[in-house]
């Protein structure tokens, strides 16, 4: 993923079985949680209250 330019990838948490990661997407802002364990891993958009997705701001996007 790092070579991707389309997204940023952020760690949040994790050790060498089980991580978190919070991936941006620069096009739309659309923020995912990507949490792998062992062999497994699952890729979710993050919503807000209302149900709607969490997007950054593209000013606000680090590379």
């Amino acid at each position: 993923m790092a070579n991707n330019k389309r997204f940023v990838w952020e760690k949040v948490s994790g050790g060498l079985v089980k991580s978190a990661s919070i991936l941006i997407d620069k096009e739309t802002g659309v923020n995912y949680l990507f949490v792998e364990e062992g062999y497994a891993g699952g890729l979710t958009p993050l919503l807000d209250k209302d149900g709607k997705p969490v997007i950054t701001p593209p000013s606000e996007i680090i590379d």
